[in-house]
């Protein structure tokens, strides 16, 4: 999760969190912790910058994460 509360790049509050839209195929930004497309796919969330437009991605799930470490250390 963003531990931040204001923008890292120019410190206007609040970012604005996108989450994923799992109705849709390829929507956001995903890893694939799998070889097989719709398996273990763990969204990254994007967090915007409402005023400069700065954008971070951020794993929501402390599961994800694991899930993330297991597939690619």
């Amino acid at each position: 999760m963003n531990p931040f509360r204001v923008c890292p790049k120019c410190g206007a509050a609040p970012m604005i969190r996108v989450p994923n839209d799992p109705r849709r195929y390829a929507s956001g930004n995903n890893i694939y912790t799998s070889r097989w497309t719709l398996i273990e796919k763990i969204p990254a969330i994007r967090y915007v910058c409402g005023q400069c437009g700065y954008v971070e991605n951020w794993i929501d799930d402390p599961g994800g994460i694991e899930k993330i470490k297991k597939a690619f250390q």
